[in-house]
Order: C-alpha cells, then structure tokens, then sequence
C-alpha cells in the first residue's frame, strides 16, 4: 500500500479508531483487508481483546486448558481469529452439514444395511435413464474469516437474487443452460452427494441473534457418557435458516482441550474416518461426524425421511458446526 497519511500514525491511534468500529465485526473485516498493518492490528489485538470482553468466562476457561497442561505460551493469533469468529459468525448450511446428501444416514446403523435382502427389479422409472452428470472438480479456495464477513457486508441479498434472476433469463433467452444456483465455494465434494440446492447463502455470514457461548447448551448435546468433557455452543436456536422440507437451526461451538476429551478418544479409537467437510472457523479442510461417532444424545432419533434431528461435525482443533431440525426436547 502506499504511504498515506495512516502510515505515520502511531499504533495507539489506530487501534482508537478501529475500537470505534467494534460494534460491527464486517468492519473490522473490511480493514483487515486493506493492508497487512491493519490485519495485524486486528488479528493480534482487536480479536484478543473483544472475545476477552465479550466472552470471558469463555476465553477463561478455554485458556486454562493450556495453563493446567504446563504450558506458558501465549495462544497463537489463529486462536483468537478462529475464536471471535466462533463467537459471532453461523458456519452456514455448508459446513453445517445441511447440504450431504443423507436421505439413508443413519438408517442402515439401525436396522441394518439390505445387501442380503432380494433386490426389487422392477423397471425403473424413465427419469432414472438419464446418465449422472460428473462432479465438478473440487476447488482448493480457502475462505477466510474476511471473506465471510467482508462479503456479508458488500453483497445484499435482494439484489444478488435480481441479479441472477436476470441472468438466469438472459441466458435462457440466449438458449443456453441456466446455472445451478446455491452452490458456492468448494464445489462438490468428494464421496457425498448434495441436497437440493439452498437458496439462502450456504457458506459463513454475520450470525443472528446473542453472539454468546453456553457450556450448559453443549452438555444438552452430547450423550451422557460425555458429560465430562467441556463443550460451548451458542444459545438456542442460533441462526435460523428456512428450507423447502424444514428449518435449520444452524449452531457453532468449541471444545475445552479438546484432544484431552472423551469424544476425541472414542473417535479415535473407533478408527472413525474424516469427511472432507471444511471447517468453517479454521484451515481445517476435513471433519468427524459426531453423530456417526455416538457422541450425541440417541434420543433425539430421525425424521420419517431418515435425516437426523441433530448434526454435528467437529474439526481436530474442536470447532463444532451443526444444525438442529426440530425443537430439542429439553426445550
């Protein structure tokens, strides 16, 4: 960037000016992606000191993990980006999980797989006749806590869906395929197939409703036998998405020494395999299904149509992402 008047002010009044812009974190955001001081300044101290504000019976908690362990380093910046991003953004119906397709998840756990059952050959209907169109090829974007927020802040969304119903006409009127809407980035991935295309935004935004943190709302998730490890999640219901079948209560959370709990060792030991579901908090491009893993409650049970009541993926640093499909049942 070139030297402008910002150049020559002092630290202290930067950081003045960018406290009196706290109230909206898309702002910070925007900053942060102006020059490599101002992302500093945002990373290492606005972060640090609005989680420190905003959460700090968290923040506490969380770093008393790594006391108790011996260990007087200081918590990386990552921490505190990945931190106040946990605190105030919804990981989106993408990285909730929400768009696999699991119209047998679970099913076949409880009933069993119908491998050695007769198979029905009856003709199937003309439509199945259509040959599957290849998977696009995976995109290697990473998205970053910027990104999110930074187009939360430039896009409104009455106006993307203008702008894509006229272009979706003027390429129908061209005679050309209109595009798949609702898939954004990451493309496909690899071994899932996706529901029906969302017409909400499916990657990370601005969370509503109370950007809080609640240990009692993580213990209501997880079955009994985890009772000893210490998750956070946001309060109930987060951020609520409307789809075509049902609504989405979309959750984040973070795990307490999360390599020190019960639920990393069952997944462990159960060999459980990552899906390659990003994380929305940090760099991690891959996750492990709790659900599949047995650490959430079992009473909570399916849909008719075999999805899950609760879903929830967590990453090897313990960022959680979910979503909810009916009211829990200690509500």
């Amino acid at each position: 960037m070139s030297q402008t008047h910002f150049f020559y002010l002092s630290e202290d009044i930067v950081l003045n000016i960018l406290f009196k812009l706290q109230d909206d974190p898309r702002h910070w955001a925007c900053l942060a992606c102006v020059c490599t001081r101002f992302s500093s300044l945002v990373s290492t101290v606005c972060y640090k000191l609005k989680c420190s504000q905003s959460i700090p019976s968290v923040v506490s908690d969380l770093l008393s993990s790594s006391c108790g362990r011996g260990s007087n380093l200081a918590p990386p910046t990552q921490w505190w980006t990945s931190l106040h991003k946990l605190s105030v953004c919804c990981p989106g119906l993408l990285h909730a999980g929400v768009l696999l397709e699991n119209s047998d998840f679970g099913l076949e756990r409880e009933i069993g797989p119908d491998r050695d059952y007769p198979m029905d050959h009856r003709p199937l209907p003309s439509s199945s006749s259509v040959p599957e169109t290849p998977a696009p090829p995976s995109s290697n974007i990473s998205w970053s806590l910027f990104d999110d927020l930074y187009f939360d802040t430039v896009y409104d969304s009455s106006e993307t869906e203008l702008s894509h119903s006229a272009s979706t006409t003027a390429s129908t009127a061209a005679g050309d395929e209109p595009e798949r809407p609702g898939v954004c980035e990451g493309g496909e991935l690899p071994g899932f197939k996706r529901r029906k295309q969302s017409c909400e935004r499916v990657g990370s935004h601005l969370a509503k409703g109370i950007w809080n943190l609640s240990r009692e709302q993580g213990n209501k998730l997880l079955a009994s036998r985890f009772r000893g490890d210490c998750l956070y999640i946001c309060d109930w219901p987060g951020c609520v998405h409307t789809e075509e079948k049902r609504n989405y209560m979309l959750f984040r959370g973070v795990f307490k020494n999360f390599k020190g709990s019960r639920v990393w060792r069952t997944i462990k030991d159960g060999s459980r395999s990552r899906i390659p579901l990003e994380c929305a908090f940090c760099s991690c491009r891959e996750t492990y299904d709790l659900h599949s893993a047995f650490c959430l409650r079992r009473v909570f049970g399916y849909h008719d149509d075999g999805e899950p009541v609760v879903r929830a993926y967590v990453c090897e640093n313990g960022h959680v992402s979910g979503a909810w499909t009916d009211r829990p049942l200690y509500a």
